[in-house]
């Protein structure tokens, strides 16, 4: 079997499941673990621009792609092309170990997918009880950029027990954040990404220094990795153990 993935967590998955260099034959530039397998895929573009031509030449059996980080447009190409395609639509860390056996079907790693799955499942059981409090994942810094509460990465944290709002909902579920709507918006806990932006200690402080000057409160800060929000597949569980580990009361 031949396989494109144009997700970088997918693109992870599919080795875990135990694919190798040899099925999986394009990759985007942000497919970046495991570092020494994909060093021996080739890169087709990136998640929003692949080359279609380059596509076209790797011959794809199934090409996998997520619905959020890629184009539409291309998804129509790779059907009209008669390629096979697997599209991710992960809204929630349970919503997982479902996707992990789709893709096991899919890519003939059936057991491969079980076993993952169910570790994801075992992991999510483990979930802490509700906080009450209101927490919000920023993703960006110029300008300031958050994942809402109907993102993977928002449904990471309110899997933490916090209540992540739903911002703009009628937006793509990253919106733009300033000081003041954050205060109205109740948030008492931020956490600060390594990915897209790797927000910095004083980053943070800059932040919690200017609610508190539009009249907030003082912001809990939490510095987090940002793989850890974004990466869903087999990369979950390890996301899940790791904001427990950090995240604890």
């Amino acid at each position: 079997m031949r396989i494109v993935s144009l997700v970088p967590s997918l693109t992870l998955t599919l080795f875990d499941l135990g694919l190798d260099a040899t099925q999986i034959v394009g990759r985007t530039p942000w497919c970046i673990h495991p570092k020494q397998q994909v060093a021996d895929v080739p890169v087709v573009g990136g998640t929003k621009t692949p080359t279609l031509s380059k596509i076209m030449a790797a011959q794809p059996d199934l090409v996998v792609m997520d619905r959020d980080e890629n184009p539409k447009a291309v998804h129509d190409w790779c059907i009209e092309q008669g390629f096979d395609v697997f599209v991710c639509h992960v809204k929630h860390p349970d919503e997982v170990p479902s996707m992990l056996r789709q893709l096991g079907q899919a890519v003939s790693r059936i057991e491969q997918a079980e076993c993952l799955a169910a570790e994801i499942e075992d992991t999510l059981r483990k979930a802490p009880a509700s906080k009450g409090e209101v927490a919000l994942p920023l993703i960006w810094h110029d300008p300031l950029m958050a994942a809402n509460g109907a993102t993977y990465a928002g449904n990471m944290i309110s899997w933490l027990g916090y209540a992540v709002p739903v911002i703009e909902p009628n937006g793509t579920g990253y919106p733009e954040v300033t000081p003041k709507s954050l205060i109205e918006h109740g948030v008492q806990h931020v956490f600060l990404t390594t990915e897209p932006h790797d927000f910095s200690v004083e980053e943070g402080l800059a932040l919690q220094q200017a609610v508190l000057e539009a009249g907030g409160i003082g912001l809990s800060l939490h510095h987090i990795d940002g793989e850890a929000l974004t990466w869903m597949g087999s990369y979950t569980a390890k996301a899940l153990h790791h904001l427990l580990e950090h995240h604890r009361p």
